[in-house]
């Protein structure tokens, strides 16, 4: 199989993905529903009562918000390629003469259309709230480079759920602990106002790190090790998760 027809086979299946989402256009819009939700349940009703050392509690949160519309939007992607196992249409594309590895390839680049949407969005209404940085055109990329991987990562990890889920709950279920996660980490209050174990394991995982970074480049500030530890966990999640799931298609698909 050439890598023309590959990639060929993925921008037509591709393009079917993306017609089904146009639509229904109410996939972009519960993703992005619940973070505007929770982003104007924080700053209009805790903020006032949350000392960050930030002048405007919504420049502070944003990276932690962005981090969830991506877990909630990668939802979908299991639900969507447990929709297709379901329907035989996985049977259909291995009848015709097309790259196997294209149709997970087409959910994957779907997602990360879908999800950058989703955040488009959420930066905007985040604008309207009074969200101001200074960040320039490289540190807007710097974002925008760590947020793609991170989306990444997650739809790689929401593609086994999709292939190996035995109800339609059950397949997006798997994004429910990570949409959580930012509570356990520095998206919303410090970490250092935490008590002991609860501190330590926020100071630890993935989001603190991420969020850390990409608050700094908002800012215009050094991200220190941040940024190179926020990197390394979003491609270590991406290499496994992407081992996981491209075997658990080739199980399903033999």
């Amino acid at each position: 199989m050439t890598t023309a027809h590959f990639f060929g086979d993925t921008a037509a299946l591709l393009g079917r993905s993306l017609r089904h989402i146009a639509r229904s256009p109410d996939t972009i819009i519960t993703t992005t529903v619940m973070p505007i939700g929770m982003m104007l349940m924080f700053v209009y009703v805790f903020g006032g009562a949350i000392d960050t050392g930030s002048d405007s509690y919504v420049q502070y949160m944003l990276p932690g918000i962005l981090l969830i519309t991506i877990a909630s939007g990668t939802a979908y992607t299991a639900f969507r390629l447990f929709g297709d196992l379901k329907s035989g249409i996985f049977e259909r594309f291995q009848s015709m003469p097309i790259a196997r590895s294209a149709v997970l390839w087409a959910h994957v680049v779907t997602s990360l259309v879908a999800n950058l949407v989703s955040l488009v969005v959420v930066v905007l209404v985040a604008l309207l709230m009074g969200f101001r940085t200074s960040a320039g055109v490289p540190a807007w990329l710097g974002v925008t480079g760590v947020l793609v991987l991170f989306t990444l990562a997650l739809t790689w990890l929401a593609v086994i759920p999709g292939l190996t889920a035995k109800t339609p709950d059950g397949a997006s279920a798997f994004s429910y602990p990570l949409i959580f996660l930012p509570f356990l980490s520095s998206a919303f209050v410090p970490t250092d106002t935490m008590p002991g174990p609860v501190r330590a394991f926020a100071e630890h995982q993935p989001v603190t790190s991420i969020v850390n970074a990409v608050r700094a480049l908002f800012a215009e500030q050094p991200v220190g090790t941040d940024l190179w530890v926020a990197l390394a966990w979003c491609v270590g999640i991406l290499v496994a998760a992407y081992v996981l799931a491209t075997a658990t298609y080739r199980r399903k698909t033999s």
